[in-house]
């Protein structure tokens, strides 16, 4: 099976084989949406369910809103990176991993990615709909956050901390529209949802120093320097004491905490192996948060379900 020509697709897809499926003409959006790479989709998914499933709503509401916050994830995940392509277009055309965006290598008009971003917007709204008032509330307040993230890398060396604030933001909806109200419990979830982005982004951000270094872009793994492996263990590390307030002002028993082991032992091994010198290590890593956010589901359900 020959490759995708490299105008068609960015170097870390995921979905090779699926995007030969679409027509000619569409590729180019899925790529700008970056529907090639769920990655990222799940990892906005996650917080949101992690907060429903520890909030405790009956089953049939749990899996309701689970379905709400999945479409969600992946119509809103595709447009904030249409959003953050538009805002970096010229970016993207320095640094060798995003050259060959869809805006960044002309193969998307300007104009049509903001058709594209609109009618992704539109399917986010949709789900708002679905959802009572005090976490739409919360939903439209994420507005701006979203729209300062693309410029964060050019003004301060922490990005990824702004990146945390917002793909955490749906664990605020999301207990919001399990129980009407954010408690402490669910505060903590976030706030430990936040380390947890800085942590795995961070990861991320190591393909890319020496074009960062070239186009000027700042990053917490620059930050970071040689301290990067302990800095993201001090992420993950705070993350669990976060989470584990959380499931103790949720259920109040050793069990709950006990609850987060197999969580825990997936983070540090992400932080004890990585290798800042190996791109595709990096790249290996921050794609198994996917299956982190399972764990930590998993944790939530057992706590919320028994809380």
């Amino acid at each position: 099976m020959t490759a995708i020509p490299s105008d068609t697709a960015v170097p870390d897809t995921e979905r090779r084989g699926l995007l030969r499926l679409l027509p000619a003409g569409v590729r180019p959006y899925a790529l700008l949406a970056r529907f090639d790479r769920p990655i990222g989709a799940w990892l906005l998914f996650w917080p949101g369910a992690w907060a429903i499933l520890l909030a405790g709503p009956s089953a049939a509401e749990a899996v309701r809103l689970i379905v709400l916050f999945g479409i969600g994830a992946i119509a809103m995940r595709g447009a904030g990176c249409v959003y953050n392509d538009i805002v970096d277009r010229d970016l993207d055309a320095r640094v060798a991993r995003t050259r060959d965006r869809p805006l960044a290598n002309g193969r998307v008009t300007l104009k049509s990615a903001w058709a594209f971003l609109i009618a992704l917007c539109l399917i986010g709204l949709a789900v708002l709909v679905g959802l009572d008032w005090p976490a739409r509330w919360i939903a439209v307040a994420s507005l701006a956050p979203v729209a300062c993230y693309p410029f964060m890398k050019r003004i301060t060396w922490w990005p990824q901390a702004w990146l945390g604030i917002v793909f955490s933001w749906a664990a605020l909806v999301g207990w919001a529209a399990a129980a009407g109200v954010v408690p402490a419990a669910g505060l903590l979830l976030y706030a430990g949802s936040i380390l947890w982005v800085i942590g795995y982004d961070t990861i991320y951000a190591l393909q890319d120093i020496e074009d960062d270094v070239l186009a000027g872009v700042k990053s917490s793994a620059r930050a970071m320097g040689r301290h990067v492996k302990p800095g993201v263990a001090a992420c993950y590390v705070g993350a669990l004491l976060l989470w584990g307030g959380a499931y103790w002002l949720r259920r109040p028993d050793p069990l709950a905490l006990l609850a987060l082991l197999p969580m825990a032992l997936h983070l540090i091994w992400q932080a004890a192996t990585m290798d800042t010198t190996d791109p595709a290590g990096a790249l290996h890593r921050f794609r198994s948060n996917r299956t982190a956010g399972l764990l930590m589901a998993m944790a939530a359900l057992a706590v919320g379900s028994a809380g």
